[in-house]
């Protein structure tokens, strides 16, 4: 019996969408190669970047010295979730440039205090911390939680205990790499310091265990909503809610490290607000500037942020005029713009879309709003994560490779459907033709 003509276009498009192709052959320019070689002849070699320079960047393109434009797929690790040179941010780091950029906290400043009770009431919170960095505002949590424990909870001196999950990243200092269990960010390092402890993921039963053993010593359980590093690891539902209940019931402190998760990346303001749960402690960082200054924040309730004293804590940049009032800026686009909103619907079309191809090597789609990731099968002799990125790069789309097989797809928040719909057929047929 004949097939009808829809029919068969439709086997032939199925067919016809996994042809394999051939990979990337794209050589890069003479200026580009001796960008590159510069950065390798003087610089330190701790980072293994795609090779493409960029010189300019607007919303969510990016170009390179060469004028090829790209769709950006990282956005600085969601540094840049309101769009690259927010032209409202612009204006904000610019006017504020002119006034007064730098006072340490020797003396106040006039933007300091507004900056504080604006996230505070925002994100409703007592008080906040400045500092500069995601991973001192890990630090800065991790002090926070210790002191807490000696002063509020009775823990013996010296005793204090922070869990962790594991495979989590927070950053590369001493303190970060001490409560991770990756060997490429620990290795070689020792000796590390004490009081740090890891337990798996997404595990109530093995949080419950570890505060059951010695609750009297633990301060905080510290963990990201989503593990982003670890390749966008996203947990049961009522996971969250699980932690805070722990947390609440052994007396231990919540922080949420919403570094990569937060400010609307996720599809709500913060990852944790799915599940309606709040945080003793928030750590913000990357996107609280839209990238265009390093601010980093921690916040808290009375309790715990006023255990520190002056002389205990701080930072020479932490709290700065110019930063905390790009910081504001970029808070007010995220809600002006309802980025967060625009986040949620467009994540849940692309794993749709993504999750619709039929492709051996494409091992899972996962993800939130508009955080996501693609596994990718490890096969022999054949093309893997990385060559999938060349290959994205040669079609006009920038991602990189995590954990080996594991590709982050995390485009700024401003994206529009018709580009998104763009990008996916993109990584699509690239997926296609490594197949």
């Amino acid at each position: 019996m004949p097939l009808n003509r829809s029919f068969r276009l439709k086997i032939f498009s199925k067919l016809h969408q996994c042809i394999p192709k051939r990979l990337s052959t794209a050589t890069i320019s003479t200026r580009s190669q001796q960008i590159i070689d510069r950065e390798n002849q003087f610089g330190a070699k701790n980072y293994h970047p795609i090779p493409v320079v960029l010189e300019r960047a607007k919303g969510c393109k990016v170009w390179d010295v060469d004028g090829k434009e790209y769709f950006d797929f990282l956005s600085a690790y969601s540094a840049v979730n309101q769009g690259h040179c927010h032209p409202v941010i612009l204006h904000a780091l610019k006017e504020q440039a002119e006034k007064l950029t730098l006072t340490s906290r020797a003396f106040h400043n006039d933007v300091l205090g507004e900056y504080e009770e604006f996230m505070s009431k925002l994100l409703g919170y007592d008080r906040l911390l400045p500092m500069n960095t995601g991973v001192e505002g890990g630090e800065t949590a991790v002090k926070l939680a210790r002191r807490w424990a000696y002063d509020v909870k009775g823990v013996e001196p010296n005793q204090a205990k922070v869990l962790f999950a594991k495979n989590n990243f927070w950053g590369r200092t001493i303190s970060a790499i001490s409560s991770s269990d990756d060997k490429d960010a620990y290795q070689g390092y020792g000796p590390f310091l004490p009081g740090f402890e890891c337990i798996p993921f997404n595990d109530l039963k093995a949080l419950e265990d570890a505060f059951e053993r010695e609750s009297h010593r633990i301060a905080a359980f510290m963990v990201e909503p989503i593990q982003g590093e670890a390749g966008v690891v996203v947990p049961d539902e009522g996971y969250l809610k699980g932690v805070r209940d722990l947390c609440t019931k052994y007396n231990v402190l919540w922080i949420a490290d919403e570094v990569q998760t937060g400010l609307g990346r996720t599809g709500r303001m913060m990852a944790v607000d799915y599940e309606n749960v709040k945080p003793n402690i928030l750590i913000l960082g990357k996107a609280l500037s839209g990238g265009m200054y390093p601010v980093s924040a921690v916040l808290s309730n009375h309790e715990v942020m006023l255990t520190i004293k002056p002389g205990q804590h701080g930072s020479t940049y932490g709290g700065n005029p110019l930063g905390c009032k790009v910081a504001m800026a970029a808070m007010q686009v995220l809600l002006d713009e309802k980025l967060a909103e625009n986040a949620y619907k467009l994540g849940e079309a692309f794993r749709s879309d993504m999750k619709s191809l039929e492709a051996d090597v494409l091992v899972e789609v996962r993800g939130k709003g508009l955080m996501n990731a693609i596994v990718i099968k490890e096969r022999a002799n054949k093309a893997n994560a990385w060559d999938l990125c060349m290959l994205l790069r040669d079609k006009g789309l920038l991602a990189k490779p995590t954990h080996r097989n594991i590709i982050r797809l995390t485009p700024p928040l401003c994206i529009n459907p018709d580009q998104l719909k763009t990008c996916t057929e993109i990584i699509k047929q690239a997926i296609c033709e490594i197949d």
